[in-house]
């Protein structure tokens, strides 16, 4: 019963291919564009069970490409759904739940849905487009026009989507479905749920680079030049091979060009091509921590002289290596790694982390004089090697999932394509604390995993972050280049002792515990003192921590646990605690003691001092307080209200510190260097706040919808002073292009919401995230208030740039495709009838009928069924066709609502009232004698 309509079917695929083969025969290039895909997103938040399919038909019509059913289908109804822009994290959005998994930081997390509606123009039909996911946490599933596009198992991992063969141009609208299951953890951390970092649509010409197709990492030879061995991954989309030539082109930090090359080839049609050349480079200038040197390598690929694609990659001249007796060494000279590990979280944004922001984190490191950063434990954003690269910081690059299988490799292998281009990225790690470490298995996956990243990078070493099984018969460590230690510091020197060719660094150590600006620790308050006092049992305070690494050169560095505070994993405690106290920062980016510690241990380019805690203690007046200067003086001298409390020796592991019996004034120590006076810090009493205070981290951003910046919001007293105890509750309001997008004050306790507009200070700071609106320009005031307080404001400039390329989002329209048509009929048929009375099998069921010339009849009778959408069913709508050829008479639920009354091709609309949900949409066409009769393209829904 289903040959007819199959035979049309068939015939307008077959018309369909014949005008697409004559419109990309040798299409002009238009160009590389890579268009931002993070405006105008549909997202509702639970799942959507798919309808339950029932009877043979509908089952056959359910498993065809194209005829995804439910929320993945493009003519599913989501306007009532809620629109936003990415990127976006559902989770940091709600509530805390006792009950939630206290790992994830105690907040649900599930399924959610995502769609995207968007038009491309008919000069884009023959280019290869793709659409690319930065990062989805955590497994998701992809439909492009009902299409099941792409299944992405990992929430670290980019994903790309050939979307070329099922594209649709003009009228017709593309529609992308993602349902996001972040129900499926990866980590025993916080890791949010969403369409959490950017989206793209690229499009290339058929012949183009492929992406992250270009590797061209510098190398230094034996003989000291340098050479940019440069590989070019090429792919073809087109139906015929294509003769190409590659030209690379090297930039100079001025933009100059310093050395070109070329090579030819042919890509043939649907596969792809390296082509491979070298440049040589005489007296580059090199990259390091302290003059992070970037070059551009310019690729172009041109066809019978002209350019075709063209993409530019980053890299810097730098050498690296790892001495199993001397540590890490940097264009040939010694450096300690001085690192952190950090999760991808940030107080009121959760996982969904602005690019801005990142470089403030990267600021926030640099300033504490870190030099180097462990991604643990996962693959970052592009976004944020870019600014590692910028600022001059070193980076362990991780993997997620330690498995050799396919998919997991796969992984993996992405991960080092995507990666090796960055000057920053100087270790791969394939794992970390994995069960089979001290195994034959653990040791053979390991040692795929390994030969996997050199096949695609012989630059850089492998390593894995173990945490037992050093001395087992065989484990992983015989399948690395660099041994990675997880804590267990005390092992360093058998270690080494049993391997002394085998380098190694300090993978994590430390997971000391603080709470930021607390001085007393209350178990029952579950608050911990800042006096690095306390650590976890498998670690050790700051200071024993960082003595166990810097005391032997053979260990190449440290990585302390952690940077920053994240969401989740409240150890040592459970609930009400719900984000951690491992950071030397917390969840904000304000420093802890921890902080200042490792600053004056780590820096040596200037003198650095400070003192703690605080110096606000009403009641406590006599009673000895524990006071510590962290310096990198030789000698400190302390004073109180100008009488000298003593003088000390600095020892910069442990730090001098004192008990000074408590009086209200002015604490103040001096530091001194070879006998001479180098440097001064105070603190002092304050009165109590009578003001606010914000400062902005910058004085303007970008209009670009996309950059963003943190506000500190302080509580002074009458003399302008901070007040560090001060705990009160603040409400903000925001005038001007932009919006509040995250609210924190770095509390591991707090339950208050990061999203809205009021925040409570936490021993005297909270923090105010906001983003610019796109397009916009002019002043962006934040105005804070607190009971009994003087109002704060603060005003930031918006600057008016110009946008990046983006994807409009287009006005939502729902297409009726499926329609049930007559055979050609002599007489005009009524507007009820039915296949069931006529002839069922000679009955079309599919698109709307094409114009034709009609044969055995000038008349038709045509019929969709539809339902009304949310915005319809509320305002009213209208039917729209966009050409019918003949005469028409539209009824619609068996009235008459419209009549075109000539034969040429013209537009017409039918209005829908507002409140029905089904609707039964009938034309009746008429031809001419010898003339077309049809509908010609969509016939769409609209409000």
């Amino acid at each position: 019963m289903r040959f007819r309509h199959r035979a049309l079917v068939l015939l307008a695929v077959f018309l369909a291919f014949v005008l697409r083969l004559t419109a990309s025969e040798e299409p002009a290039s238009a160009g590389r564009e890579r268009l931002s895909l993070d405006q105008g997103w549909w997202f509702h938040l639970g799942d959507i069970p798919f309808p339950v399919v029932k009877g043979h038909d509908p089952t056959y019509q359910s498993t065809k490409a194209g005829r995804a059913p439910g929320a993945a289908s493009p003519d599913f109804d989501d306007t009532s759904w809620r629109q936003l822009d990415l990127p976006h994290d559902w989770v940091s959005e709600a509530p805390f739940d006792p009950e939630a998994n206290v790992s994830q930081g105690y907040r649900p997390r599930g399924f959610a849905w995502y769609r995207r509606h968007f038009s491309l123009p008919e000069s884009d039909r023959g280019r290869h487009l793709e659409l690319q996911f930065d990062g989805v946490a955590t497994h998701c599933t992809v439909w492009v026009n009902g299409i099941l596009a792409a299944r992405n198992w990992c929430g670290y991992t980019s994903f790309s989507i050939d979307m070329t063969a099922f594209a649709r141009f003009g009228a017709e609208q593309n529609t992308i479905a993602v349902r996001v299951d972040a129900n499926a953890m990866e980590g025993w951390w916080y890791e949010g749920g969403g369409i959490y970092r950017h989206t793209w649509l690229t499009k290339r010409d058929a012949v183009h680079i492929a992406t992250d197709g270009v590797f061209a990492q510098p190398i230094r030879l034996p003989d000291g030049s340098w050479q940019i061995p440069v590989e070019a991954t090429l792919g073809n989309s087109g139906q015929d091979s294509a003769e190409v030539a590659v030209e690379v082109a090297l930039l100079d930090p001025e933009g100059n060009t310093v050395q070109r090359g070329t090579a030819q080839g042919t890509v043939a049609a649907l596969e792809e091509r390296v082509l491979k050349l070298a440049l040589p480079v005489s007296s580059p200038r090199l990259w390091s921590t302290d003059d992070p040197v970037l070059y551009q390598v310019r690729t172009t690929i041109s066809r019978g002289g002209a350019k075709v694609d063209e993409t530019t990659t980053r890299c810097g001249f730098r050498t690296l290596r790892f001495d199993p007796q001397q540590g890490f060494f940097l264009n040939n000279r010694p450096l300690k790694l001085k690192g952190v590990c950090n999760h991808q979280d940030h107080a009121g944004v959760g996982v969904a982390v602005p690019d801005a922001l990142w470089e403030f984190r990267l600021q926030k490191l640099k300033e504490m004089g870190a030099n180097a950063y462990r991604c643990a434990h996962n693959p970052p954003s592009a976004e944020f090697l870019d600014a590692c690269d910028r600022l001059g910081m070193l980076v362990m690059d991780e993997n997620r999932l330690f498995n050799s299988s396919p998919e997991y490799l796969r992984q993996l292998e992405w991960l080092v394509r995507r990666d090796r281009n960055h000057p920053s990225v100087i270790l791969w790690s394939v794992f970390n604390e994995e069960p089979m470490q001290a195994t034959e298995t653990g040791y053979e996956m390991v040692r795929r995993m390994a030969a996997a990243v050199k096949l695609l990078d012989t630059t850089r070493p492998v390593t894995a972050a173990m945490s037992s099984g050093f001395f087992t018969p065989i484990n992983v460590s015989q399948a690395v280049d660099v041994m990675g230690f997880n804590y267990n510091q005390g092992d360093y020197d058998r270690f080494h002792a049993e391997h002394p060719t085998l380098p190694m660094t300090s993978s994590e150590d430390t997971s000391a515990y603080m709470t930021r600006g607390a001085y007393r620790s209350d178990a029952k308050s579950q608050v911990i003192d800042s006096y690095d006092t306390q650590a976890a049992s498998w670690g050790a305070t700051h200071r024993d921590a960082w003595k166990a690494v810097a005391e032997r050169p053979f260990v190449a560095g440290t990585f302390i646990w952690t940077g920053f505070d994240y969401h989740g994993e409240p150890t040592p405690y459970t609930w009400p605690s719900v984000s951690s106290f491992f950071g030397c920062l917390d969840l904000c980016g304000f420093p802890k003691m921890a902080f200042y510690l490792h600053q004056a241990q780590w820096t040596d380019d200037r003198p650095i001092l400070h003192l703690v805690p605080h110096w606000n203690w009403p009641g406590r007046a006599g009673e000895p307080i524990k006071v510590m200067a962290l310096t990198n003086a030789d000698e400190i001298a302390l004073f109180l209200n100008g009488r000298a409390i003593g003088r000390k020796r600095v020892d910069r592991f442990t730090m001098p510190s004192w008990e000074v019996p408590y009086a209200p004034g002015r604490l103040e120590a001096v530091g001194f260097s070879h006998g001479k006076e180098v440097s001064r810090f105070s603190v002092e009493t304050t009165g109590e706040p009578v003001a606010l205070r914000l400062t902005p981290d910058r004085l303007s951003i970008s209009g670009d919808g996309q950059d963003a910046l943190p506000l500190t919001v302080e509580a002074v007293d009458a003399e302008g002073r901070s007040v560090p105890t001060a705990n009160l509750p603040v409400e903000f309001e925001l005038t001007g292009p932009g919006t509040i997008i995250g609210l924190g004050n770095g509390d591991p306790n707090s339950h208050e919401p990061e999203k809205g507009n009021r925040r409570s200070l936490f021993n005297g700071l909270a923090q105010v995230i906001v983003r610019s609106q796109r397009g916009g320009h002019g002043p962006l005031v934040l105005r804070a208030r607190a009971p009994g307080l003087r109002d704060a404001e603060s005003t930031v400039a918006v600057k008016q740039v110009s946008l990046p390329p983006a994807v409009p989002s287009a006005a939502r329209v729902f297409a009726l495709r499926q329609w049930q048509t007559s055979p050609a009929m002599k007489t005009r048929p009524s507007p009820l009838l039915a296949p069931a009375d006529n002839d069922m099998n000679s009955w079309a069921t599919g698109a709307a009928p094409r114009p034709q010339v009609l044969a055995g009849g000038h008349w038709l009778l045509t019929r969709a069924r539809f339902q009304s959408t949310a915005a319809v069913r509320s305002s009213g709508g209208k039917v729209v066709f966009k050409n019918i050829v003949g005469r028409a008479e539209v009824w619609l639920d068996g009235k008459l609502a419209g009549e075109k009354a000539g034969f040429d091709p013209a537009p017409l609309e039918i209005p829908v009232p507002a409140g029905d949900l089904e609707h039964v949409l009938s034309v009746i066409l008429d031809s001419q004698p010898g003339g077309a009769v049809g509908i010609d393209g969509v016939v769409t829904i609209e409000r």
